[in-house]
């Protein structure tokens, strides 16, 4: 974990500069979520980088509570919601292993580009179902490796090793579906942005919690 900390922390300044790489597939996604919202909804976001998204969704929800485990990206966040003068989001250095919740705690969690960079997926899921009112949803943006690059598994170890990556876990779309309807979700939502431009994109989906 400290390796990657150490990844995140240093590429943060960078990483808040660098522009959407697909706008319209981002805006999509915001109004996707959007439409689940609802004003008095409390909200967690884990793994939330220098906190646009957050701080985007900010005025349809009461609450946000916005984590992420660099330093450097929290503080980043923290000068961005008080440039935009936005109250209603907190921003913490915190891992979502190390969050304690009460169950049943939270509206929705937005887990955005941020399970496949997770030693513990599985886990992950899990702990997020328990955290979530029942009918509550979570919504994940994951970019599923072993759909189209399983080759990737030889080379993020590697990269690791040499500082040049952070951790990097190589799954398909099937595996990521089907590790949240084995936790008790329904898929409510489901859409892959078209590949272009040589990127793989990521796999975008809502899951409801079952009441």
């Amino acid at each position: 974990m400290s390796q990657s900390v150490k990844f995140w922390d240093k590429i943060a300044d960078k990483y808040s500069r660098q522009p959407i790489a697909d706008e319209a597939s981002y805006q999509k996604k915001l109004k996707v979520t959007q439409d689940y919202f609802k004003p008095d909804m409390k909200v967690l976001e884990f793994g939330c980088g220098t906190g646009s998204t957050a701080l985007i969704h900010a005025p349809h929800v009461q609450h946000i509570r916005a984590i992420d485990f660099s330093s450097e990206m929290i503080e980043i966040a923290k000068g961005k919601a008080e440039a935009q003068d936005i109250s209603n989001v907190t921003f913490e250095q915190l891992t979502i292993e190390e969050l304690e919740v009460e169950d049943c705690s939270y509206d929705a969690v937005l887990g955005l580009n941020i399970l496949h960079l997770l030693a513990n997926k599985e886990e992950v899921i899990t702990k997020v179902y328990k955290m979530l009112k029942p009918g509550a949803i979570f919504v994940t943006s994951t970019v599923c490796l072993g759909d189209k690059m399983k080759w990737f598994k030889i080379i993020a170890p590697i990269g690791r090793f040499f500082g040049l990556m952070p951790l990097v876990k190589v799954f398909t779309t099937k595996g990521l579906s089907d590790s949240l309807i084995n936790t008790g979700f329904a898929i409510d939502y489901h859409w892959q942005p078209s590949n272009s431009q040589g990127v793989f994109k990521g796999i975008f989906i809502v899951a409801k919690k079952s009441k």
